[in-house]
């Protein structure tokens, strides 16, 4: 008898996205700062770069709908959404919560896309198997296990008005 998490992983891991997004922003310099621009006169200063930022997120509704983290898209000028199979679809912010680090996101896929149902966390036991599914650092998709190892968690920096379980 063999034990594996691949039949679960294998359903579940196409509604596991992987998020780009990127903006543009332009360096200070120091003709900027008012001290040294009255020596030096005003000049064209800085340039500009593009920041990116990498992230995952779930496919929670056939129609587009993602969900991610709201650090991941905020202030961004661009978002892509990268499924499994490789489609990039640019993502519209329909949805923000800085407070509880989510946001909700749009693509346009023009078919039905994979998808997680949510689960009832009320149901939720320490003890529990969980999977992780993601893209850490931009490496490809990968799959970590662990189990639940508290209920009602607070005070853990992220939300005052939520509890988690770790």
């Amino acid at each position: 008898m063999r034990a594996s998490y691949a039949p679960i992983v294998k359903e579940t891991a196409p509604a596991v996205v992987n998020i780009f997004t990127s903006r543009t922003v332009r360096t200070r310099s120091i003709f900027d700062d008012p001290f040294f621009s009255q020596f030096f006169g005003t000049r064209p200063g800085g340039r500009e770069r593009t920041q990116s930022s990498l992230g995952s997120g779930v496919i929670l509704d056939p129609s587009g709908l993602v969900v991610t983290n709201n650090h991941v898209v905020e202030g961004m000028e661009q978002i892509r959404v990268v499924l499994s199979d490789l489609r990039e679809f640019e993502a519209v912010l329909l949805l923000a919560d800085p407070q509880a680090d989510l946001a909700v996101l749009k693509v346009e896929a023009g078919e039905p896309l994979p998808t997680l149902a949510f689960a009832n966390s009320d149901e939720a036991q320490v003890g529990d198997i969980v999977l992780a599914i993601g893209n850490p650092f931009g490496v490809g998709q990968t799959v970590s296990s662990g189990i639940v190892s508290a209920l009602n968690r607070t005070n853990v920096s992220v939300s005052d008005y939520q509890f988690f379980i770790q």
